[in-house]
């Protein structure tokens, strides 16, 4: 083994030493529980949901800045429903799978409930305005219920989206620890 190819290998073990002594406790802990895969796939599934709905609460506030009519809105706000609906059957099975899943992935659960109820609020909230007020749909809390719904849905895929890259991460560390401290003959 050439010299620099000893020193990237001790560099990489300090690297890899140093990433691990650095994590929380919950989401480095030394012993493997490995992730469920059942509740990987539906993280997933959360993961291209929570897209969607960001994109379509951003869509939804691009229509308080144009003269759209009131039933452009109520279209779009039928759509967020629909991802919201479909978030909380994901969300429903991952509770219900949560006993199998590993702390990182408890946490990416547990994580996902208050956001994804303070979005189907804001969206039921945004609704019965909207019914309430076809002439005027933009007027009163209205606003602020659709700005919150597109911060929060943002919130939300940005936390999915890093806790299944932290999974993907967390994985290949632990590949490369088993390399590290496999047995050499």
């Amino acid at each position: 083994m050439s010299v620099s190819a000893k020193v990237a290998s001790r560099l990489l073990a300090i690297t890899i030493f140093s990433a691990t002594a650095l994590f929380p406790p919950v989401l480095g802990s030394v012993t493997r529980n490995p992730p469920s895969a059942e509740v990987a796939a539906q993280l997933d599934a959360a993961k291209v949901q929570a897209s969607d709905l960001a994109r379509d609460a951003d869509e939804m506030t691009a229509l308080l800045r144009n003269d759209s009519s009131w039933q452009s809105h109520a279209d779009t706000l039928n759509r967020i429903a629909k991802h919201v609906n479909n978030m909380g059957k994901i969300l429903e099975q991952l509770q219900s799978e949560r006993d199998q899943a590993s702390p990182w992935q408890q946490q990416a659960i547990d994580r996902m409930v208050p956001l994804l109820k303070e979005i189907a609020n804001n969206t039921t909230a945004a609704i019965e305005h909207l019914n309430k007020n076809q002439l005027r749909p933009v007027s009163g809390d209205y606003k602020n219920y659709l700005q919150q719904n597109a911060d929060t849905s943002h919130e939300l895929a940005d936390m999915i989206s890093a806790f299944e890259k932290y999974g993907r991460t967390r994985a290949k560390l632990e590949e490369l620890q088993d390399k590290i401290e496999a047995p050499t003959h």
